[in-house]
């Protein structure tokens, strides 16, 4: 996973005003107890700070992958 694909993924799940301030704002423990920012940062692999992150606010597993396609053709 891409660090684009991090952004374009957490935009989608709570969309980019919540997606910011729970990227900067959050701590996650499964990361060390930083924020996502602060674990990216720290070379953390994007992948488990998606998972962290997905995990912190309880999104079903089914709406972490993939963006339907009809909201990426509306981008």
């Amino acid at each position: 996973m891409r660090r684009s694909e991090f952004q374009e993924l957490a935009d989608h799940v709570f969309g980019p005003t919540l997606a910011g301030i729970h990227i900067r704002g959050l701590v996650l423990e499964d990361v060390g107890g930083v924020t996502a920012e602060q674990a990216l940062a720290d070379g953390v692999p994007v992948r488990r700070v998606w998972t962290a992150l997905c995990d912190a606010m309880d999104v079903p597993e089914q709406d972490r992958w993939e963006i339907p396609m009809q909201v990426k053709r509306r981008s």
